[in-house]
């Protein structure tokens, strides 16, 4: 994993080439998913103006094939209550493999080891089994469902 900086968000945002040109990786086709890219523009804001904030996320690489396969991180660092909110994917071609598991336990691991961090935190749609699988495998358990959404603590 390496940290995902404002200026490979905007590149990004500017297209392929400039997304070659700036992330030391090759890309998967499927990468950023819209889910993720959507908050973009929030990033590069959030980033710019808190930049201790964007040590808490970053993209997921492929070992082997150098690629970047998705990305994770703690939405910007502990809240004032200490927790960590946790949120990942990983592109379609490479989900059912360990990936999210591998990182998800590393990065919490990490995530509980530095300073002003209590808990950590993620939720997921009720109807997202693999999700629900991944978070299991790392150790989170469920403190609360709504209709919409299973919430974790570690």
């Amino acid at each position: 994993m390496i940290t995902l900086t404002v200026e490979m968000i905007v590149a990004v945002l500017k297209g392929k080439e400039e997304m070659e040109r700036v992330i030391p990786y090759r890309t998967s086709e499927e990468w950023p998913l819209d889910v993720y890219k959507q908050f973009f523009p929030y990033k590069i804001e959030r980033f710019t103006k808190y930049p201790h904030e964007n040590t808490w996320e970053g993209m997921i690489i492929h070992k082997n094939q150098q690629l970047v396969i998705g990305d994770m991180g703690f939405k910007g660092g502990p809240d004032k209550d200490q927790i960590i909110h946790l949120g990942y994917s990983i592109v379609p071609g490479f989900r059912g493999h360990g990936f999210a598991t591998e990182m998800g336990k590393a990065i919490i691991e990490w995530g509980l080891s530095q300073p002003n961090v209590k808990e950590a935190v993620a939720t997921c749609n009720t109807d997202n089994e693999a999700s629900k699988r991944v978070l299991e495998k790392i150790g989170f358990k469920v403190f609360k469902n709504t209709r919409e959404k299973i919430h974790w603590h570690y």
